[in-house]
């Protein structure tokens, strides 16, 4: 059933499905985001309007798109017609049906929550690497931290900036505390640098993106946990509901 993977206020990416052609027009090649309001059934649900550069965005009525749902269980993908576009409540909104079976996507993705952390960084000595092998992480104490702040997070990894350049291919220790639960708690994680490069507005910054490499499912589900939280807060306060 629907409803029993996919709720109100999650993300979604709506995109028209491809075509086996060569006359694919710019509509054709965009993903646009938006969220879900409401299930109506179990092959019915409601969406936002998709907007962008400040404008609705007029999908038309009757055509199919592919669907991604971002949940607390991982990436769902279906095929959906648009039925209706109408507003409500001062909100614009898209009436989908299913056009295919809910299923889970197999490529491993997760949704990415901005915001502006504390984060400490280093890069892993060798006999952590080492300690690696034996499938555990034994950190060394003491050694110096630079200090970072971490632009978006997610279950997988995260993206943050700071003074210090790591090359591509090197594991990052990663330090940052979230509120999990009503208490402060530390993650210590390892990050493998999959992007780094400087800022062209802020000279001797550096933008890095890291894939966690020692995240247990506890810690996982905590920060997406940790994500979905923060989402609800910011569409209440938007709401004021």
């Amino acid at each position: 059933m629907l409803s029993n993977y996919v709720s109100p206020g999650y993300r979604v990416d709506i995109s028209p499905i491809e075509k086996k052609r060569n006359d694919v027009n710019e509509m054709d090649r965009k993903v646009y985001k938006s969220q879900v309001t409401e299930i109506i059934s179990d092959d019915r649900l409601e969406i936002a309007m998709p907007m962008e550069k400040g404008r609705l965005v007029l999908l038309p009525i009757d055509k199919e798109f592919e669907i991604h749902f971002y949940t607390e269980r991982g990436l769902f993908q279906c095929f959906a017609r648009i039925l209706d576009r109408f507003k409500r409540n001062n909100m614009y909104i898209l009436s989908l049906e299913l056009t295919s079976n809910l299923r889970k996507h197999q490529r491993r993705e997760y949704y990415r929550f901005s915001c502006s952390l504390e984060l400490d960084t280093r890069i892993l000595v060798k006999e952590e690497i080492d300690s690696l092998k034996e499938e555990k992480i034994d950190f060394i104490s003491g050694l110096p931290l630079k200090k970072g702040v971490i632009a978006d997070i997610s279950g997988g990894g995260l993206r943050f900036l700071a003074s210090e350049q790591y090359e591509v291919g090197s594991l990052v220790m990663c330090k940052w505390h979230l509120v999990v639960e009503g208490h402060l708690k530390e993650y210590n994680l390892i990050g493998r640098v999959l992007f780094s490069q400087e800022l062209d507005v802020r000279n001797g910054e550096y933008e890095h993106r890291v894939q966690y490499i020692n995240v247990d499912k506890i810690e996982q589900e905590e920060i997406i946990r940790f994500i979905f939280e923060e989402e609800r807060k910011s569409r209440k306060r938007e709401t004021g509901r």
